[in-house]
């Protein structure tokens, strides 16, 4: 429980945390965001890492963030390439393990629990249904949903040149669209203020998508 409430610190003022990390390892910290990015996406039992928050909190920082006259930046592009790349990998090594792995990990169990959750799957398979192979896409911008896509896909025997196509434009959006919106937005002094709260916004609007799904799905069975 303790690990779980460590998690909800972090990400709800990821803005702290990286702006020590920036301070105390420099250039690591790209390494740092690079395996972040790539675990949260690549390895379909890691979820709950602060995708949508750090993309978002790493755009402001390249645009440079004081705090007690201690200027903290990142390289914009450094980080827009490293990212992209992170994303694109990390979604092609969770399709590999869905199509080598998919069907055992689905089945094992540690101790009383499931190592990935039914309802999970069961939720990402029915964006696959609704949407087709442009889940890949949309999922990116869907936390949970979107780390377990690429599994489903490979769990699926999607073909790769199919999945490959909609994973680059995926991550390629998702990196853009979230890092860019830190980067202009993210050091309004409204935002600065309010840091927390716009965190909670962004994972509640990443999150509409599957709530209003859920909500649709149970309407129709009514």
């Amino acid at each position: 429980m303790s690990a779980l409430y460590s998690l909800l610190d972090f990400i709800l003022h990821i803005d702290n945390y990286l702006f020590l990390l920036i301070q105390d390892y420099g250039i690591w910290v790209y390494g740092i965001l690079f395996l972040i990015v790539f675990v949260e996406t690549g390895l379909v039992f890691m979820p709950l890492l602060p995708g949508d928050s750090l993309l978002f909190a790493a755009g402001s920082f390249c645009a440079g963030v004081q705090i007690d006259n201690e200027l903290a930046q990142l390289n914009l592009l450094v980080v827009l390439l490293l990212l992209i790349i992170a994303a694109i990998l990390g979604d092609a090594l969770n399709f590999w393990i869905g199509q080598k792995y998919g069907r055992k990990l689905a089945q094992l169990k540690i101790g009383k629990y499931a190592l990935l959750k039914e309802k999970h799957l069961q939720q990402t398979q029915d964006f696959f249904e609704k949407h087709g192979s442009k889940t890949i896409i949309i999922a990116r911008f869907v936390p949970i949903v979107r780390t377990f896509a690429p599994f489903t896909a490979g769990l699926a025997n999607m073909r790769y040149s199919v999945f490959l196509k909609y994973n680059v434009v995926g991550g390629i959006s998702w990196v853009l669209g979230l890092t860019l919106l830190g980067y202009f937005f993210g050091n309004l002094t409204i935002v600065r203020e309010n840091f927390e709260t716009v965190i909670f916004g962004i994972i509640g609007l990443s999150l509409l998508p599957m709530l209003i799904a859920i909500v649709k799905e149970k309407f129709a069975k009514r």
